[in-house]
């Protein structure tokens, strides 16, 4: 490695080992000015990212299962590189190592060539306990700029962009975690936590269906009602469009409800399915939702608490567009659009299984879980795929450079899901957050709330 430099400071301070540090106590001399949240959030969503990681090996967080995860190591290097890149390197504070550019970029063309997406895990060096110091480096760096003030609104705006997209990459940690594990024989459990063992015919009741009357209504963000709360740019701007009426159903879709699906032949029968759907159904000889499995005659499931029986009762998760589309065909409904789902959303507390409370994986509906206007689960447990494709908002224009590249350039070929999942922090999550992904894509925790006209 090359040598590096640090930013003098003066007083001198001490490098902060962030690997022991309790973070928000202050007991390093280094703490937040008053009124100005940014250097306390800076500290706990940086800590939150190597709590997560914490449960791992070395030789867990250097491997990836497909192109489409990357390696836990990677996640803390990148995330690392992108405070460095974007907030440290105009301050003028010298690169821990010129070579990371390279190594961690992600997908910014503005910024120079990058190691190819499918082979993060060739990167057995830097090794480990390097990635460490790397972010001990900048964590430090940052902290000191931010405990300096003084920054303008641009950078305060990058800072907060900054915690918003270490958010994403912690969720992103969990669900490639969970699909590593799931390759290997031994079945690990990423942090294993009781369960329970669900009765066989475990059911929370019917769907009932809440009515809109749709009209004119207004969705997204605008910079004056967003106030100082961070969105991202694909949110806004705040804009209206004209619903037709429409039913929204109170809950998501079972396990139960999706084996029903799969029993009538659901899997098997092209009528139910898009084109495009059903190539990928053959071709990949989808036959149920990923990290299910049967055995003996009994179904089982995959988690981040490692394998079990299938809660009947739970939301279904890890389900493609495509399946989600074909089970509504199914039911003789529909996915919401985007619109719809926001529009219902939009006055409904943001509480429900998200990752701070702990269960990491989808809860079935009980008689105390929080509801609005008749509506369950809207937040959290699983990101609820729409019928809307990922498309910009009218008058969007992404921003200059390569932070610009963040949203904008991936508005073709992605569907649009909502609400946030089980592994979401529930400070990153509201009823205007556009979600999306590959429509073939189901190694997120990904589930189906059904949707009708009114007829």
């Amino acid at each position: 490695m090359k040598p590096r430099r640090v930013i003098k400071a003066d007083p001198p301070m001490r490098l902060i080992d962030v690997e022991a540090e309790r973070f928000g106590n202050g007991d390093d001399g280094l703490e937040g000015r008053a009124g100005d949240q940014l250097f306390d959030q800076f500290r706990r969503v940086r800590a939150a990212t190597l709590e997560l990681a914490a449960p791992l090996s070395p030789e867990d967080q250097v491997v990836q299962s497909m192109p489409d995860a990357s390696p836990a190591k990677w996640h803390l290097a990148h995330t690392t590189w992108f405070w460095e890149t974007f907030i440290l390197a105009p301050a003028g504070v010298q690169p821990f190592d010129p070579a990371y550019a390279f190594l961690f970029n992600s997908y910014y063309e503005a910024l120079g060539e990058r190691h190819p997406r499918p082979q993060r895990g060739l990167l057995t060096r830097p090794d480990l306990n390097e990635v460490r110091r790397y972010r001990a480096y900048v964590d430090d760096q940052m902290q000191r700029l931010l405990h300096q003030g003084g920054l303008d609104r641009a950078t305060r705006d990058l800072v907060a962009l900054g915690l918003a997209h270490e958010e994403q990459h912690q969720e992103l940690l969990l669900t490639d975690v969970l699909h590593l594990f799931a390759q290997n024989p031994l079945k690990p459990a990423y942090r294993p936590a009781p369960r329970t063992t669900p009765a066989a015919g475990t059911s929370c009741g019917p769907t009932t269906y809440v009515e809109f009357p749709g009209g004119l209504v207004e969705v997204g963000v605008s910079a004056s009602d967003g106030g100082s709360a961070f969105v991202f740019d694909n949110e806004g701007p705040r804009h209206k469009v004209y619903l037709e009426p429409f039913r929204l159903a109170d809950r998501l879709v079972t396990n139960a409800e999706w084996l029903a699906f799969i029993e009538d032949g659901g899997y098997a029968r092209p009528e139910l399915w898009l084109s495009d759907g059903w190539a990928c159904v053959s071709a990949q000889g989808w036959s149920s939702p990923l990290y299910w499995d049967q055995r003996e005659g009994a179904w089982r499931g995959f988690g981040l608490a490692g394998p079990g029986p299938l809660e009947l009762s739970a939301p279904v998760a890890h389900v493609s567009f495509y399946e989600a589309d074909a089970f509504a065909r199914w039911s003789g409904r529909r996915l919401p659009t985007e619109m719809e789902w926001e529009h219902a959303a939009s006055q409904a507390p943001v509480v429900g299984n998200l990752r701070d409370s702990g269960a990491l994986r989808p809860l079935p509906l009980t008689p105390s879980s929080p509801a609005s206007k008749g509506l369950h689960q809207m937040f959290g447990d699983v990101w609820e795929w729409t019928a809307s494709p990922y498309a910009p908002y009218p008058g969007f224009r992404a921003a200059p450079g390569a932070v610009g590249e963040y949203n904008g350039k991936f508005m073709v070929n992605q569907m649009i899901l909502r609400g946030g999942s089980c592994v979401t922090p529930s400070a990153h999550i509201r009823a205007s957050y556009r979600n999306f992904f590959q429509p073939h894509q189901r190694w997120q925790f990904s589930g189906v709330r059904l949707a009708d006209d009114v007829r």
